[in-house]
């Protein structure tokens, strides 16, 4: 899939950091099904859709409604007229989303690449590039979250609990510090729990 953005650069969302190095990439992409979204928060049919996208994105790999995040990555390619408009929408978005600098050549050509001609469009990609949707918009109206499996059983993903090098990498370290955090948290509140009890039950001995 990194082949796809060789010499290439990736904003990370909501952040100063840029994703180009082809490590850096390879390992921010590798083993996941790619979203392309084409869109713009100015669009009409795209300001409808973008919430539904939103919420598809959250539901796969947010930990408030899954212990382990989806392999799926979504690089965001705007059709917003300034950079302004395009940092303005991408705020309201999720932060694991990437996407391409405004005025980017690569804009272009991923457009002329997978022939988008209108937005919202999203194009679904297997890590090694190739097509599984070529437009996933209905489908993601359609199925919701549902939509993921076909796509991954299309991609043949690697179980991604045999890739343990990329635990290692600085890059994944951001999304894998959240399951680290939730356990540190019931770890945390079973502690808490196991010392109201013993205050209780002092309590009760001791009237």
């Amino acid at each position: 899939m990194a082949a796809l953005f060789t010499g290439k650069v990736l904003m990370a969302n909501r952040e100063r950091d840029e994703v180009e190095t082809e490590r850096e990439l390879g390992l921010a992409l590798e083993n996941k099904v790619l979203l392309l979204y084409f869109g713009s928060g100015q669009c009409p049919r795209c300001r409808q859709f973008s919430p539904l996208l939103k919420d598809f994105f959250l539901r796969l790999t947010d930990e408030f409604y899954v212990e382990r995040a989806s392999q799926l990555v979504l690089v965001y390619v705007s059709r917003d007229e300034t950079e302004e408009q395009q940092s303005a929408f991408l705020r309201t978005m999720p932060k694991r989303w990437l996407a391409v600098p405004f005025g980017d050549a690569l804009q272009r050509e991923l457009e002329l690449r997978f022939a988008v001609s209108e937005v919202p469009a999203v194009v679904v990609l297997k890590p090694n590039g190739e097509v599984i949707v070529g437009n996933a918009v209905e489908e993601i109206r359609r199925m919701g979250p549902a939509c993921f499996r076909n796509w991954q059983e299309a991609a043949e993903l690697v179980d991604r609990n045999f890739l343990l090098a990329e635990d290692f990498d600085d890059w994944t370290r951001r999304s894998i510090t959240d399951p680290i955090r939730r356990l540190k948290y019931k770890l945390d509140k079973k502690m808490t729990e196991a010392k109201n009890k013993e205050r209780k039950e002092e309590g009760e001995e001791s009237s």
